[in-house]
């Protein structure tokens, strides 16, 4: 496909602040003038948030792990094709919270279900479309799980053992090594302001680049 747009995802453990740091780096694009659009996944589009709903539901404990992968795979093949690919053939600069990297990193890692099966399932949804760059924010599982500890609601993933996310968190640091060349890291440890500053300054960067 040749894409017109920029396609940059937001990664990182439970707890790095992707969601906050995506959107406001999002908002401060539009702010200077560049068609920017924020998306997130699991969901973005309304059959992928119901598919959301279904993977999160801290009461569905039965859920199967393969399950799980299928069911993110699904919804991000959903958002893809009905909002991604619509927004980069329309030459916008689409800043996603989660893509890809996810599912190697929780379903691959957390669950043990192998990096190399995990891209298989995805490679059938995406068809080769993968981000231009990646926003990594770096962060200790120790640390993110005490930042969500005061969530007042706590969804499925947040609920699973200390081990899942050292093993989730780990597992990032495999990913980052493997596909470098597309990872940009960035210290999530830091005051929100200097990290939305610095995931600011490397997407702006980015697109001067592209």
């Amino acid at each position: 496909m040749n894409r017109l747009g920029h396609f940059i995802t937001f990664e990182g453990p439970d707890g790095s602040g992707k969601t906050t740091v995506s959107q406001a780096v999002c908002k401060r694009l539009q702010e200077n003038g560049i068609n920017a659009v924020y998306t997130r996944e699991p969901g973005g589009i309304d059959i992928a948030e119901q598919i959301r709903r279904v993977i999160l539901d801290p009461n569905n404990t039965a859920m199967d792990e393969r399950t799980e992968a299928l069911l993110y795979a699904a919804s991000r093949r959903q958002h893809l094709v009905q909002k991604v690919l619509p927004a980069l053939e329309a030459g916008k600069v689409v800043i996603c919270d989660r893509f890809v990297d996810s599912s190697l990193a929780y379903q691959g890692f957390g669950r043990h279900l192998g990096m190399e099966a995990i891209l298989m399932i995805n490679q059938f949804a995406i068809e080769d479309v993968m981000p231009e760059k990646t926003i990594y924010l770096d962060l200790s599982a120790e640390e993110g799980l005490r930042r969500i500890a005061g969530r007042e609601f706590r969804d499925r993933l947040d609920q699973e053992s200390l081990q899942f996310h050292y093993d989730v968190t780990e597992g990032y640091r495999q990913i980052v090594e493997r596909f470098k060349d597309r990872m940009v890291m960035i210290d999530a440890s830091k005051a929100v302001e200097d990290v939305i500053e610095a995931a600011y300054q490397q997407v702006v960067s980015i697109l001067n680049e592209g």
